[in-house]
């Protein structure tokens, strides 16, 4: 388990991360969301002990990760996957952490089978695609099999069976009941592994809530009609206090009514439905939405 508590970092005038509390719990895949400059990467790296915090506390199990000895078996983290020496073979670099963490050198070629490099073992990391680098440093993350993973941005140069492969692999460790954070821009990639989400902008806390609760949150909630009478529904919804638009494939997006006073209307009117349905936000909507405050760097037609 991951706890922060009153998590500050602070720059000169700048901060980073502010006041930051939560848990981060096992058995679940906790995607770490926010703007650029929102903190993620500097609160990963507080966790990690690579960063010191101006005040408060960021534990695993309770402890320090820099109090725990053996750190691997406890914590396993992808932050930068081209931070590796590029002259080393994979075998080379795993073969050092796990040497240092007190691991035999069986638990390398267990890891580099797990992700896929066994026939790369022993080329260079220079030589090294960023979907390989990215390999290896999950390999790495995972060679001390610890109850804890952190990832940043760990889909990054994987092709499409790759990041599928590590989707299920997030899927799987959960599933063991370890506790997995990864912070990731690829919305639609945290919509398919992460069940819960932590969100930040400006080193605040937003959000810390099942994905489904925080696409809620965004109130776009719409319902699809699709009727061969689309300009006589329009009429009858726009009387009744409705938002309506044609989306491009020929069905109606309607706000401001439930599906079930939409079907009253139409039985009504005697308009014949194809489709009626309820159309949550996406999850890219809904960050969108509720980060716009938070971002730092914002375009004209954003603001």
């Amino acid at each position: 388990m991951i706890e922060l508590r009153s998590l500050t970092r602070r720059y000169g005038r700048t901060t980073a991360v502010d006041d930051l509390t939560l848990t981060v719990r096992p058995g679940h895949v906790t995607g770490f969301l926010g703007p650029n400059g929102a903190g993620k990467s500097t609160t990963l790296r507080m966790l990690l002990g690579l960063t010191a915090p101006t005040s408060g506390t960021a534990t695993i199990g309770g402890v320090r990760f820099r109090d725990l000895p053996r750190g691997l078996r406890h914590a396993g983290a992808l932050l930068d996957a081209g931070d590796v020496h590029g002259g080393r073979s994979a075998r080379a670099h795993l073969a050092a952490l796990a040497r240092s963490n007190g691991m035999g050198r069986h638990r390398v070629d267990e890891v580099l089978g797990q992700v896929g490099l066994d026939d790369a073992a022993d080329r260079r990391v220079g030589r090294f695609s960023l979907g390989m680098r990215q390999r290896l440093g999950i390999a790495a993350a995972l060679l001390g099999d610890p109850p804890v993973l952190l990832f940043d941005e760990p889909f990054n140069g994987l092709d499409p069976e790759g990041v599928r492969w590590l989707r299920e692999v997030f899927r799987r460790l959960a599933a063991e009941g370890r506790t997995l954070f990864v912070s990731s821009h690829l919305m639609g990639e945290m919509e398919h592994c992460a069940d819960h989400l932590v969100v930040i902008g400006r080193g605040r806390l937003i959000a810390d809530e099942s994905l489904a609760g925080f696409a809620a949150r965004a109130g776009r909630a719409e319902v699809v009609v699709r009727t061969p009478e689309p300009a006589s529904l329009t009429t009858a919804l726009t009387a009744a206090g409705a938002t309506v638009r044609p989306d491009p494939d020929g069905a109606l997006a309607v706000l401001g009514v439930t599906a079930e006073r939409i079907g009253d209307l139409a039985l009504g009117l005697r308009i014949p439905l194809h489709q009626l349905t309820t159309r949550t936000a996406s999850l890219e909507e809904a960050f969108m939405e509720l980060t716009a405050a938070d971002v730092e760097y914002a375009t004209r037609e954003s603001r």
